[in-house]
Protein backbone atom coordinates (compact mmCIF):
# COMPACT_ATOMS: atom_id res chain seq x y z
CA UNK A 1 0.00 0.00 0.00
CA UNK A 2 1.45 3.81 -0.58
CA UNK A 3 0.22 6.86 1.06
CA UNK A 4 -0.47 9.70 -1.73
CA UNK A 5 1.69 12.13 0.21
CA UNK A 6 5.34 13.62 -0.25
CA UNK A 7 5.42 15.44 2.67
CA UNK A 8 7.89 13.29 5.11
CA UNK A 9 6.59 14.55 8.77
CA UNK A 10 2.74 13.44 7.58
CA UNK A 11 4.36 10.00 6.46
CA UNK A 12 6.24 9.85 9.65
CA UNK A 13 3.47 10.19 11.55
CA UNK A 14 1.58 7.94 9.44
CA UNK A 15 3.99 5.01 9.92
CA UNK A 16 3.84 5.89 14.25
CA UNK A 17 -0.39 5.81 13.92
CA UNK A 18 0.05 2.42 11.97
CA UNK A 19 3.32 1.09 14.00
CA UNK A 20 4.61 -0.16 10.24
CA UNK A 21 6.46 1.58 7.40
CA UNK A 22 4.26 3.04 4.34
CA UNK A 23 5.55 3.77 0.84
CA UNK A 24 5.06 7.13 0.13
CA UNK A 25 4.91 9.17 -3.25
CA UNK A 26 9.05 9.97 -2.29
CA UNK A 27 9.78 6.31 -2.84
CA UNK A 28 7.75 5.74 -6.78
CA UNK A 29 10.04 6.86 -9.37
CA UNK A 30 7.37 8.59 -11.44
CA UNK A 31 6.51 12.22 -9.97
CA UNK A 32 3.29 11.96 -9.48
CA UNK A 33 1.73 16.13 -9.34
CA UNK A 34 -1.82 16.31 -8.34
CA UNK A 35 -3.93 19.46 -8.15
CA UNK A 36 -5.92 19.55 -5.60
CA UNK A 37 -8.75 21.45 -6.68
CA UNK A 38 -11.74 19.88 -4.90
CA UNK A 39 -13.97 22.04 -2.76
CA UNK A 40 -13.95 19.43 0.41
CA UNK A 41 -10.79 17.69 2.32
CA UNK A 42 -12.82 14.57 1.07
CA UNK A 43 -13.09 15.22 -2.34
CA UNK A 44 -9.47 16.02 -2.28
CA UNK A 45 -8.25 12.75 -0.62
CA UNK A 46 -10.28 10.68 -2.98
CA UNK A 47 -9.11 12.65 -5.86
CA UNK A 48 -5.44 11.58 -4.64
CA UNK A 49 -6.08 8.33 -4.12
CA UNK A 50 -7.62 7.98 -7.65
CA UNK A 51 -5.39 9.33 -9.28
CA UNK A 52 -2.04 7.37 -7.39
CA UNK A 53 -3.41 4.48 -8.18
CA UNK A 54 -4.51 5.15 -11.66
CA UNK A 55 -0.53 5.60 -12.23
CA UNK A 56 0.67 3.01 -9.40
CA UNK A 57 -1.19 0.09 -9.47
CA UNK A 58 -0.69 0.23 -5.96
CA UNK A 59 -3.48 0.13 -3.50
CA UNK A 60 -3.70 3.88 -2.01
CA UNK A 61 -4.49 6.12 0.98
CA UNK A 62 -4.71 9.32 0.45
CA UNK A 63 -5.25 12.27 3.07
CA UNK A 64 -6.23 16.13 3.06
CA UNK A 65 -6.62 18.06 6.38
CA UNK A 66 -6.28 21.36 7.26
CA UNK A 67 -7.47 24.08 9.36
CA UNK A 68 -11.19 25.24 9.86
CA UNK A 69 -12.26 28.52 11.93
CA UNK A 70 -15.90 29.46 12.27
CA UNK A 71 -15.10 33.20 12.58
CA UNK A 72 -13.58 33.15 9.12
CA UNK A 73 -15.86 30.93 7.37
CA UNK A 74 -14.11 28.16 7.46
CA UNK A 75 -10.99 29.72 6.39
CA UNK A 76 -8.13 28.35 5.12
CA UNK A 77 -9.81 24.89 4.89
CA UNK A 78 -8.48 22.98 1.89
CA UNK A 79 -5.99 25.86 1.33
CA UNK A 80 -4.38 25.69 4.51
CA UNK A 81 -1.23 24.69 3.29
CA UNK A 82 -1.20 26.97 -0.11
CA UNK A 83 -3.46 30.37 0.92
CA UNK A 84 -0.64 32.34 0.58
CA UNK A 85 1.16 30.36 -2.09
CA UNK A 86 3.22 28.10 -2.76
CA UNK A 87 7.08 29.65 -1.31
CA UNK A 88 5.88 30.48 2.43
CA UNK A 89 6.71 28.88 5.37
CA UNK A 90 3.92 27.12 8.03
CA UNK A 91 5.46 30.62 9.94
CA UNK A 92 4.10 33.04 7.10
CA UNK A 93 0.57 30.80 7.00
CA UNK A 94 0.29 30.71 10.80
CA UNK A 95 1.30 34.86 11.10
CA UNK A 96 -1.84 35.53 8.83
CA UNK A 97 -4.25 33.45 10.65
CA UNK A 98 -3.10 35.43 13.86
CA UNK A 99 -3.40 38.93 11.98
CA UNK A 100 -6.79 37.98 10.36
CA UNK A 101 -7.57 36.96 14.00
CA UNK A 102 -6.89 39.92 16.14
CA UNK A 103 -10.05 41.09 16.73
CA UNK A 104 -12.20 37.84 17.17
CA UNK A 105 -13.90 37.06 19.99
CA UNK A 106 -14.42 33.22 19.24
CA UNK A 107 -11.56 31.73 18.21
CA UNK A 108 -13.02 28.10 17.84
CA UNK A 109 -11.43 25.98 15.01
CA UNK A 110 -11.21 22.37 14.34
CA UNK A 111 -8.74 20.34 12.37
CA UNK A 112 -10.01 18.07 10.05
CA UNK A 113 -8.87 15.05 8.78
CA UNK A 114 -10.24 13.21 5.88
CA UNK A 115 -8.77 9.79 4.27
CA UNK A 116 -9.46 7.84 1.22
CA UNK A 117 -8.55 4.61 0.04
CA UNK A 118 -9.10 3.44 -3.38
CA UNK A 119 -8.03 -0.15 -4.86
CA UNK A 120 -8.83 -0.34 -8.08
CA UNK A 121 -12.30 -1.05 -7.17
CA UNK A 122 -13.43 -0.02 -3.61
CA UNK A 123 -13.58 3.59 -1.85
CA UNK A 124 -13.62 4.05 1.41
CA UNK A 125 -13.20 6.86 3.47
CA UNK A 126 -13.06 8.01 7.04
CA UNK A 127 -13.20 11.74 8.36
CA UNK A 128 -13.04 13.11 12.08
CA UNK A 129 -12.23 16.54 13.07
CA UNK A 130 -10.30 18.03 16.79
CA UNK A 131 -11.91 20.73 18.47
CA UNK A 132 -9.69 23.70 19.41
CA UNK A 133 -8.48 26.95 19.51
CA UNK A 134 -6.58 29.77 17.86
CA UNK A 135 -3.52 30.86 20.40
CA UNK A 136 -3.17 35.25 20.20
CA UNK A 137 1.04 34.14 19.39
CA UNK A 138 2.87 31.27 17.66
CA UNK A 139 4.84 28.81 20.14
CA UNK A 140 7.28 26.77 17.77
CA UNK A 141 8.73 23.68 19.58
CA UNK A 142 8.28 20.98 17.15
CA UNK A 143 5.20 19.74 14.94
CA UNK A 144 4.63 21.33 11.79
CA UNK A 145 1.21 22.79 9.80
CA UNK A 146 -0.70 24.66 12.33
CA UNK A 147 0.51 22.66 15.45
CA UNK A 148 2.34 26.12 16.36
CA UNK A 149 -1.17 27.99 16.85
CA UNK A 150 -3.47 25.54 17.46
CA UNK A 151 -4.76 25.02 21.05
CA UNK A 152 -6.56 21.76 22.48
CA UNK A 153 -7.68 22.37 26.42
CA UNK A 154 -5.08 25.40 26.12
CA UNK A 155 -2.10 23.65 25.16
CA UNK A 156 -0.44 23.69 21.89
CA UNK A 157 -0.22 20.81 19.85
CA UNK A 158 3.18 21.75 19.14
CA UNK A 159 4.38 21.72 22.73
CA UNK A 160 2.52 17.91 22.79
CA UNK A 161 4.74 14.97 22.47
CA UNK A 162 3.75 12.43 19.53
CA UNK A 163 2.66 9.92 22.09
CA UNK A 164 0.48 12.76 23.46
CA UNK A 165 -0.69 14.24 19.93
CA UNK A 166 -1.55 11.01 18.45
CA UNK A 167 -3.87 10.21 21.84
CA UNK A 168 -6.27 13.16 20.21
CA UNK A 169 -5.37 13.14 16.89
CA UNK A 170 -7.89 13.30 13.77
CA UNK A 171 -6.01 12.17 11.58
CA UNK A 172 -4.92 8.74 13.97
CA UNK A 173 -8.87 8.33 14.48
CA UNK A 174 -9.57 9.05 10.84
CA UNK A 175 -6.76 6.13 9.72
CA UNK A 176 -7.59 3.77 12.08
CA UNK A 177 -11.25 3.83 11.63
CA UNK A 178 -9.99 3.40 7.25
CA UNK A 179 -8.34 0.27 8.37
CA UNK A 180 -11.08 -1.38 10.22
CA UNK A 181 -13.11 -0.62 6.99
CA UNK A 182 -10.47 -1.69 4.60
CA UNK A 183 -10.18 -4.88 7.26
CA UNK A 184 -14.04 -5.28 6.51
CA UNK A 185 -14.59 -4.84 2.99
CA UNK A 186 -11.39 -5.57 0.91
Amino acid sequence: MIFASNNLDKVKEIENILGEKVLSLKDIKEKIEIDENKDTFLENAILKAKEVYKKTGIKTIAEDSGLEIPALNGFPGVLTKRFLGPNKTDSDRNQEILLLMQDKKTRTCYFTSCFAFYDGINILTSTYKLKGEIASFENIEKGFGFDSIFLYKKKFLSSMSLEEKNKISPRKFALLDLQKKIAKNC
